[in-house]
């Protein structure tokens, strides 16, 4: 069992794919979208806890 589980793991691993510059996206471009996706759920959530706690407090 534990040899074909190796058998399988080593056949489906994929190597590591390296950046190819005409390919790809710049990685600086996507720590910014990442940094961006971050600040706006954030915000959301934020927005959320206040309209939750003013709907407490008015309510």
């Amino acid at each position: 069992m534990a040899e074909a589980q190796k058998r399988l793991s080593h056949t489906t691993l994929k190597r590591r794919q390296r950046f190819h510059p005409k390919r790809d996206v710049r990685p600086a471009v996507l720590a910014k979208a990442n940094r961006l996706v971050i600040w706006v759920a954030a915000f959301i959530g934020l927005s959320f806890l206040a309209i939750v706690i003013l709907e407490a407090v008015l309510g």
